[in-house]
Formats: C-alpha cells, structure tokens, sequence
C-alpha cells in the first residue's frame, strides 16, 4: 500500500494493526480496542460517532469501505471543525486519486491507496509537478474554490476582493 501526502508524495506509511505496535511504524486501532493513554492512532469506520476524547489520538485513520461512501468526508470535517482536532488525518481503504482533491478540502492529511490501485500523477510522474499537459493534477485540479471548506473556511467572495 502506497501513502500519499498533501502534495502527492509517497511517504511510509503507519500499518493498521490489532494494537500491536509494529516497528517503524505507529499503530492504528480501530475504535472498540483503543484507549487514549496508549498513545496509539484511532481507526474510525463511517459509522462511528465522534468523541472529544477521540482529538487525543496523533492520528486518525477515517475507512472507505466503498468508493460512493461519502459518510467518512463528514466524519473528518465533523474532527475538524467541531472537535478541533489537529493531529493527522488519513484517508484509508477504498481510496481513489479521483477524489482526493475533495478529501484535502475535508480536512484529511495523507491517503493510504489500496494494493495495486493506480497513483495520481503527482506521485508518479518522472518530474513530479503532476502536470497534465493544462498544468492541472487530480491532487489539484482547480486553482480556487467558491465554497468555503476546512482548509478556506471562508467563501471566495470573502477571501477576494475584486474592483478596488
């Protein structure tokens, strides 16, 4: 499994475990086992409801479990917005490079692709600026936004003044 960053670079990845911290490597367990002292990163499933308690976690890991489950988009903006937190927020399994310019505006950190899936250009072009021959990625694929997110929280005709 590949994992991306913000900017489309393969980084190493942390392994989803049972608890078991593996080596090199934070653990991420999913909600029924994890506790806050153990210092270890959360798995949350789109079912989940989140916790103040959960903002303790370095790293929270939100499943895919399908491609047209957007319940996980909400979840992240939910830990953003709601609970402050500020840690990592990862985007795992069923993760396509198709969407990850709107899972970046949710909030979410780094994406872990699943085994065999394609990488976005950005991660596996030969010069690495993504570029598409319009100068445009799927890591970035629109130079602004009208709609406020968790990255811009405020709208576009905030943010710009035009006419002086």
């Amino acid at each position: 499994m590949a994992l991306l960053n913000r900017n489309g670079e393969v980084i190493e990845p942390s392994s989803i475990s049972d608890g078991a911290n593996p080596a090199g490597g934070l653990a991420i367990t999913p909600l029924a086992q994890w506790t806050p002292e153990r210092g270890e990163g959360l798995l949350l499933e789109p079912t989940d409801e989140p916790e103040a308690a959960h903002t303790r976690a370095p790293l929270i890991a939100i499943n895919f479990p399908a491609f047209s489950d957007g319940r996980g988009l909400s979840l992240a903006v939910l830990l953003r917005t709601r609970y402050g937190f500020e840690g990592e927020l990862r985007a795992v399994g069923d993760v396509h490079p198709d969407v990850i310019h709107y899972m970046k505006r949710c909030g979410f950190d780094t994406f872990q692709m699943p085994e065999g899936r394609k990488l976005p250009p950005a991660a596996n072009d030969a010069n690495g600026d993504g570029a598409r021959g319009n100068g445009a990625s799927t890591l970035a694929p629109y130079s602004d936004y009208y709609q406020a997110s968790v990255i811009h929280p405020e709208p576009a005709y905030r943010r710009v003044r035009r006419g002086a």
